[in-house]
Order: C-alpha cells, then structure tokens, then sequence
C-alpha cells in the first residue's frame, strides 16, 4: 500500500500491533526476525511465525510499508509515531469525551499525572498564554 493513502483510511492497530509498532518506531525499519529478537526480553513467549504473522497481516492493512527488495523483507510504520497517536486520540476524544478536549485533560489530570508532570504542564501552558 502506498503512503499516499489517506492517513484517516489506514485501520487503527489493535493493542499487539501497536506493541510492535512501538518498537519499530524506537529502532526502525526491521525484518521479522530482528523484530522477534528485539522483543524477546519484554515478550518471550511470542513465537517467531507470531511476529511474521502480525506483520502481515498489518502490511495487509496499511499499519506497515514492506521493502521486498531484499530475501528477508523489512518492515516499517507506514504512519509516524505522533500522526498515529493523534488520530487514536482524536477518535478517543470524540466517542469517550464527546469531543471534549478538555475532558480528556481532566480525567488525565486526576490520578494519572505526577507532581512533576504537574508542574510541566503547568509550565507549558503559562508559556502559551505568553505566546
């Protein structure tokens, strides 16, 4: 599939695909097996033919580009990480919050944030009243 394709019609990943979404983000485009040997610490009970199955099926989607040029196909997020998380966002926003930015903060704010997180956002947002 082409990264062409409208961002809005690629299917949102389910919970493992986002898993290993993530680490392709943090290390880059990856054959099936350096992703396999990459998760092994965090997830050593996933099968290798999991991990070639899941990108697969994820390429299939959209989720992955694959490079074929190579025996060993490599695969990488056809999506960046903060276009992907945007979008899920955007969706939760609107069918958990009814659209509601700052009800999504709130419910963020009580028990989910440090004191220092606290303190951050804090700052942040008296440097954008500044702004």
């Amino acid at each position: 599939m082409s990264l062409a394709v409208a961002k809005s019609s690629i299917p949102k990943p389910t919970a493992s695909e986002l898993n290993l979404l993530k680490v392709l983000w943090q290390h880059g485009p990856m054959s099936a097996k350096q992703l396999h040997e990459t998760i092994q610490d965090e997830r050593p009970d996933l099968a290798y033919a999991t991990v070639l199955r899941h990108l697969q099926i994820m390429h299939g989607k959209g989720i992955l580009t694959r490079d074929e040029s190579q025996r060993s196909h490599v695969y990488a997020p056809s999506q960046e990480q903060d276009s992907l998380q945007t979008n899920l966002l955007k969706d939760m926003i609107q069918k958990v919050f009814a659209g509601s930015g700052k009800a999504l903060v709130l419910a963020a704010l009580r028990g989910h944030v440090t004191d220092k997180e606290r303190d951050e956002i804090e700052q942040i947002l008296q440097d954008e009243k500044k702004s």
